[in-house]
């Protein structure tokens, strides 16, 4: 089993940024991936961005150029720097786990209005 603890999320202004971390502990895997999704009222959940235990990154398109993703293998944790913050970008954000299994966190709502 693995458990994940996210904190960060808050309310943001336009073009605000906020930073997102996601702790895992239990059974720590070397070779997994860490990622962040988000849902938003009435959508789907969707990738974020992800990165791989070696740390190579993949974003989504839509936040590409404005949020980053980073990773403390001796901390187990994965790190979202999310700047130029949108409305749009308002969503519950997931860090997901990926190993021999998957887990999710359990979510940290991100709102980006004035």
């Amino acid at each position: 089993q693995v458990q994940l603890v996210e904190s960060g999320g808050g309310l943001v202004q336009p073009g605000g940024s906020l930073r997102l971390s996601c702790e895992a502990s239990g059974r720590i895997a070397s070779t997994a991936s860490m990622g962040w999704y988000r849902q938003a009222p009435g959508d789907r959940r969707e990738l974020v961005a992800d990165i791989s235990s070696h740390g190579i990154p993949v974003y989504a398109e839509s936040i590409e150029g404005r949020f980053t993703i980073s990773r403390d293998n001796a901390k187990n944790t994965v790190y979202l720097q999310m700047t130029s913050l949108k409305p749009e970008d308002t969503a519950v954000y997931y860090c997901r786990y990926s190993a021999y299994k998957t887990y999710w966190g359990q979510g940290t709502q991100v709102t980006v209005s004035s």
